[in-house]
């Protein structure tokens, strides 16, 4: 297994292409910075990234013109506002034109599901009543339920051509675990052509200690183990979120030519 485990740069170069849809997936905690920093190096582009939360690191790669599309739920900067960078790009094309595919956290959840079962598609109820299928027609669409003729919606399923997730640990056959909140990293991992995972650690065992969610090695392509791979979001067990960078962003990024600085400086400028 241990062709498993590779310097991040090397995964990225060999399993990240222009034009791939990228999965980037972490709720509040374990977000994978690192490995979108690794692509922001590499120049990947024409990317189509996928989030049900898009943060601070899809309004970086979105900023650095390497993003086509945004397929998400949710963007902006948690307790803070606006991901300038993203806004610009819709409003005003700059640096690049950004298409967006806007869903629920219900729909998805759901569309991960389906992609993780090996389905075309996912079915609930959350859209009833709203604007977003009138929106998005070529991914939200109505279907009969054949056992009680109820109205449902349908969602397209998806299925990255790479999922990358933080976690804690690896231990040394290729196994991750995870613990602490998580949101959509399992169903992520299961719908993926290809997963690569950053840790904090690789270890004899996984903690059996605590709860998780532990991913087998047979779905993990690469492991990178990158400490503070997370950061500003936080590991728990490890390090805290900082809550103060969020603050910062949000300057830095209303002004390009501020933004591009800092990512010369913080992010081009460094080696994975």
């Amino acid at each position: 297994m241990l062709d498993k485990f590779q310097p991040l740069a090397v995964l990225i170069q060999d399993h990240v292409q222009d034009g791939d849809q990228v999965a980037m997936e972490g709720f509040t905690h374990l977000i994978p910075f690192e490995a979108g920093h690794e692509i922001i190096r590499q120049g990947k582009k024409n990317l189509t990234l996928i989030r049900m939360t898009p943060d601070l690191i899809y309004d970086q790669l979105i900023g650095m013109g390497l993003v086509k599309k945004v397929i998400f739920s949710w963007g902006g900067n948690p307790g803070v506002g606006s991901l300038y960078r993203l806004r610009d790009a819709v409003e005003k094309g700059v640096p690049a034109p950004l298409e967006i595919e806007e869903h629920s956290h219900a729909a998805m959840a759901c569309a991960y599901q389906a992609g993780a079962s090996g389905l075309p598609f996912g079915v609930l109820r959350g859209y009833t009543g709203t604007d977003l299928a009138k929106e998005n027609p070529d991914y939200i669409k109505w279907v009969t339920c054949p056992f009680t003729g109820e109205q449902l919606a349908a969602i397209k399923s998806i299925r990255p051509d790479v999922g990358i997730i933080h976690a804690q640990q690896a231990d040394k056959k290729g196994n991750v675990k995870i613990w602490g909140i998580t949101g959509v990293q399992k169903e992520v991992v299961y719908a993926s052509k290809k997963v690569l995972v950053t840790v904090e650690e690789v270890v004899d065992e996984l903690d059996t200690h605590n709860q998780g969610v532990v991913i087998p090695h047979w779905l993990v392509k690469g492991i990178a183990v990158a400490p503070k791979g997370a950061h500003p979001s936080y590991a728990m067990g490890y390090y805290k979120r900082d809550n103060s960078f969020y603050k910062q962003w949000d300057e830095i990024s209303k002004n390009l030519e501020i933004f591009k600085e800092w990512i010369e400086t913080n992010v081009l400028s460094k080696k994975s």
